[in-house]
């Protein structure tokens, strides 16, 4: 089994997007897939379907229950806020040795991709990051940024301290922002003299998937994957 973590440069910048179009991808080339969001903030039982978490059980055609939300994102909180100050709002902490294993448990699936929360360096706990949990997995990952104005330090600085971690970086996706000073392409030219040989691929804003496929960029690491 093959697993890929998807983290971004920050909040917001098309994590979830990607993973959609990601598990579509897989899907289609005839990867069984499983896609996980193991933490959530933000989130409200009654608005569950509207959630990224309702997003990827859609993707993979599960019900939502509440049952299958725990399958995906077992850590839940209600405050929209990073995963520490959330879960503390509701007396609760996320013990990082459980989400690790949480993430390790044995799969049928040929791939298995888990989607952070946040950027990269988000605190989990009193003591772990979003990098702390990439690091003891050993995943792969793929970083997502957006094109916004500010971009190119945000998605160096993610880029740089996973590398400086040991974190394998498989590719960058820019993930063409609302509102941008330039092209996307642009932009992804940019990172792309900063962080050869790291593939950066362009991601159209609300592009159907297909149209701009991501899967090449993971083909180094699906080579070895039972279909």
């Amino acid at each position: 089994m093959t697993t890929l973590f998807v983290t971004s440069s920050g909040t917001d910048v098309g994590k979830t997007f990607v993973t959609l179009q990601l598990i579509a991808e897989l899907t289609a080339a005839g990867f069984r897939t499983r896609a996980l969001k193991p933490v959530a903030s933000g989130f409200a039982a009654a608005t569950a379907a509207d959630s990224d978490s309702g997003a990827l059980l859609r993707a993979q055609r599960l019900e939502l229950t509440s049952t299958n939300l725990d399958l995906i994102s077992p850590w839940r909180f209600a405050a929209p806020l990073s995963p520490d100050m959330a879960a503390a709002r509701e007396q609760r902490s996320i013990s990082f040795a459980t989400l690790l294993d949480f993430c390790r448990a044995p799969s049928t699936a040929d791939v298995t991709l888990i989607e952070g929360i946040g950027g990269v360096m988000v605190p989990l706990d009193a003591e772990h990051t979003v990098l702390d949990w990439i690091v003891a997995l050993g995943a792969p990952v793929l970083l997502v940024v957006g094109s916004y104005l500010g971009t190119l330090s945000h998605s160096l600085t993610a880029a740089h301290v996973l590398r400086a971690r040991g974190a394998t970086l498989a590719s960058v996706v820019v993930s063409e922002s609302a509102e941008q000073p330039v092209a996307a392409e642009e932009t992804a030219a940019t990172l792309r003299r900063f962080l050869q040989p790291t593939a950066v691929r362009v991601l159209p804003r609300g592009a159907p998937a297909g149209t701009a496929p991501l899967l090449p960029l993971l083909e180094p690491y699906l080579s070895a994957t039972r279909r």
